[in-house]
């Protein structure tokens, strides 16, 4: 009875971990659709400001890839749900496994004051994913046109949801 874990996808995860990542999920699910509630800043579409990748980059940094990575793919998924928008999942998808995949990379040379960069490269990587799923979808290859666009926006968004994970992991030591 002492065991307090449940087994996960080839890792364990005690109740207080359960929780926290469920309580981050829902943080990141709540972000997510206010933000998809704010008209956008540009008139190019799918150009936001992410700031539910605050919870993302914070969890690469604080719980590990794997539990990050769950959270990421629960938000994404249950933003489609919740949205009515299930093409969410494949530009979401595509742009959030790219992003946390590169976040994770970047976890391995960055220090803990280096986080903004970590959400910089992650949006870059984002929007990468993003157009490569548009255009695959779309069999438009002139949509690559704005992706210098979306990456130099994704400079600054990243910029600042990294510098959020960053305040965040440096407010919230355990």
């Amino acid at each position: 009875m002492g065991d307090s874990g449940a087994k996960n996808g080839g890792f364990r995860i005690k109740t207080k971990e359960l929780t926290q990542m469920a309580l981050l999920t829902a943080i990141a699910l709540t972000i997510f659709m206010v933000e998809a509630q704010i008209p956008g800043l540009v008139p190019i579409p799918g150009i936001k400001l992410g700031l539910s990748n605050i919870v993302t980059v914070y969890a690469v940094f604080v719980l590990g890839p794997k539990k990050a990575a769950t959270i990421l793919f629960c938000r994404v998924f249950l933003g489609a749900v919740f949205s009515g928008q299930m093409s969410t999942i494949l530009y979401s998808g595509a742009g959030g496994a790219l992003s946390i995949l590169v976040t994770i990379l970047s976890r391995k040379f960055l220090t803990k004051k280096q986080i903004w960069i970590a959400g910089v490269l992650g949006a870059i990587a984002h929007s990468i994913g993003q157009m490569g799923v548009a255009v695959g979808v779309t069999l438009t290859p002139g949509l690559l046109v704005y992706l210098p666009v979306m990456i130099f926006i994704g400079i600054f968004t990243g910029a600042f949801t990294g510098l959020c994970a960053q305040f965040l992991t440096e407010r919230l030591k355990r």
